[in-house]
């Protein structure tokens, strides 16, 4: 199978504006990210900036990158409310089809990275977003004459419905409308704190089914990395998924090793960039200066994970005389090798 897993940065904003702006993971002249399906995007949302209704093709989980935002969702097989508060360091899985709506309450900018898998491709790379209302939303679609049957309303007031909201996408709310501000169910349901594993003493945090069942739902789980400076991460490979991994913060060094031993990608990435690992690749990243951060989301909600290095490695794990023989070595250096594995 040929595969590009270049490091991609997102394209232009589709808008960007006084509300906030929202920007695709890629577009069709980026093969990498369309491979598998997978679609990555960013949203940042200013002060009283409104991401109005809409829903999308795309299995996502959220990151927030920065700041505080007021999000509603509403399932298509249940049609109630339910108002969340999501935080700097909280991942969250959006269903496909889940009508969401995000607002920022705050006195700072919001910033959430997209990351999933898609339902079906007729943009590769991004998601599409289907939104109720405004000039580009559903509601707009129809004619005047079903608008008037199916809400029981006058031609009047079926244009004021359709016509009054002006902005293509973002808004931006004004203080006279009371926007919600606090929740209405348990946020530990559908929001997932990474940033709290990160900080117990440990340099990344896995989500998945085993700690958040809600994934099972929609096939992802997700992972989050912070490298220091000039560190690396072990080389490792998933067995069942392929994986969409997004620099945060920071930047460094990708490589990425496929079939009879080839290096498919050997790249610098850098903040806002995204890059693909396919199924059984194995991926090592090594951080630069200013150290690294990465969101990665997997299309396996219960990833099965193979290291290629340290304690729990294969190479480990395999008997000194098998390393011998497959590396061509004296067993001193097997026994010095392994020692060094397990530093």
């Amino acid at each position: 199978m040929e595969s590009n897993s270049s490091p991609q940065t997102p394209d232009a904003a589709v808008y960007d504006g006084d509300a906030g702006g929202f920007y695709p993971g890629t577009g069709p002249e980026s093969p990498a990210i369309p491979q598998g399906k997978l679609a990555a995007g960013k949203l940042v949302l200013h002060p009283r900036g409104f991401a109005p209704p809409h829903y999308s093709d795309t299995f996502n989980i959220g990151y927030v990158a920065q700041g505080t935002c007021t999000i509603g969702l509403i399932s298509p097989n249940d049609p109630r409310e339910k108002i969340l508060i999501i935080n700097k360091g909280d991942a969250i899985p959006i269903n496909a089809g889940t009508i969401s709506w995000w607002f920022n309450g705050g006195d700072s900018d919001f910033t959430i990275i997209f990351l999933g898998e898609r339902s079906q491709l007729p943009s590769p790379g991004q998601s599409d977003y289907f939104f109720l209302t405004g000039p580009s939303g559903v509601l707009a679609a129809f004619s005047p004459e079903f608008i008037t049957k199916i809400f029981h309303l006058k031609e009047s007031e079926a244009n004021k419905l359709v016509n009054s909201q002006t902005s293509p996408l973002l808004v931006k709310v004004g203080k006279e409308i009371n926007m919600p501000s606090q929740p209405n169910c348990d946020p530990k349901e559908y929001i997932f704190d990474l940033d709290d594993l990160i900080s117990s003493g440990v340099n990344y945090a896995n989500m998945t089914a085993e700690n958040f069942p809600l994934l099972d739902k929609i096939g992802l789980s997700a992972s989050l990395v912070r490298l220091e400076p000039n560190s690396v991460l072990n080389p490792s490979y998933s067995a069942n998924g392929s994986q969409i991994i997004y620099v945060v913060k920071g930047g460094g060094r990708v490589q990425i090793m496929g079939l009879s031993g080839t290096r498919v990608l050997d790249a610098d990435v850098q903040e806002d960039q995204a890059f693909v690992v396919p199924k059984l690749f194995v991926a090592t990243q090594l951080a630069g200066e200013h150290g690294m951060e990465l969101i990665c989301v997997s299309t396996s909600s219960r990833p099965i994970v193979g290291q290629l290095a340290g304690r729990e490695s294969a190479l480990n794990a395999l008997s000194s005389p098998v390393l011998q023989a497959a590396l061509n070595v004296s067993p001193e250096f097997v026994e010095f090798f392994k020692s060094k594995i397990n530093l």
